[in-house]
């Protein structure tokens, strides 16, 4: 755990998080009590799969020193906070990404908009967004093509 004080005196905490898929991954609240506000309202994702069940790990500060300040160069870019491990995860990643790029999110309309392009009410495009399972099982059986994807689309992750 991070925690940094600007000049206000406000502090942010960065945790090491993990999913219920392993995943590892950091992020800045502004509190411990934040965290936790924001884990009930299922308002964190994994930042690579997108599943909502997240705890934090066990952590070691990480302690700057003088000589490591004096010494850093200002034009160094700061390394990503996480990356994909595996040959799997990185597939998962390159997948969400082409998939967010090349169709529609429709968030919560993707049962009405899918029935729509479906039927042919409106133009044929692709499309993602969010629908309940019993929603999902629905539109199969009514022969609309639909799949679930493996991971959360369209929403901010933390």
């Amino acid at each position: 755990m991070v925690i940094i004080k600007d000049n206000g005196g406000t502090g942010l905490i960065n945790f090491t998080l993990k999913c219920d898929q392993g995943h590892r991954f950091e992020s800045w609240f502004q509190s411990a009590e934040a965290f936790d506000k924001l884990r009930q309202r299922n308002m964190i994702s994994c930042a690579v799969c997108g599943s909502q069940k997240v705890e934090k790990t066990i952590m070691a500060p990480r302690v700057v020193t003088s000589r490591e300040k004096s010494s850093a160069k200002p034009s160094e870019k700061p390394t990503p906070l996480s990356s994909p491990a595996s040959t799997a995860e990185q597939a998962l990643v390159a997948l969400k990404k082409r998939i967010e790029e090349r169709s529609e999110y429709v968030g919560k309309n993707f049962v009405r908009e899918a029935r729509d392009i479906h039927e042919g009410l409106v133009p044929e495009r692709l499309i993602h967004g969010e629908a309940r399972p019993e929603e999902a099982r629905k539109l199969l059986e009514d022969g609309v093509p639909v799949a679930p994807l493996p991971f959360a689309t369209g929403r901010k992750s933390n």
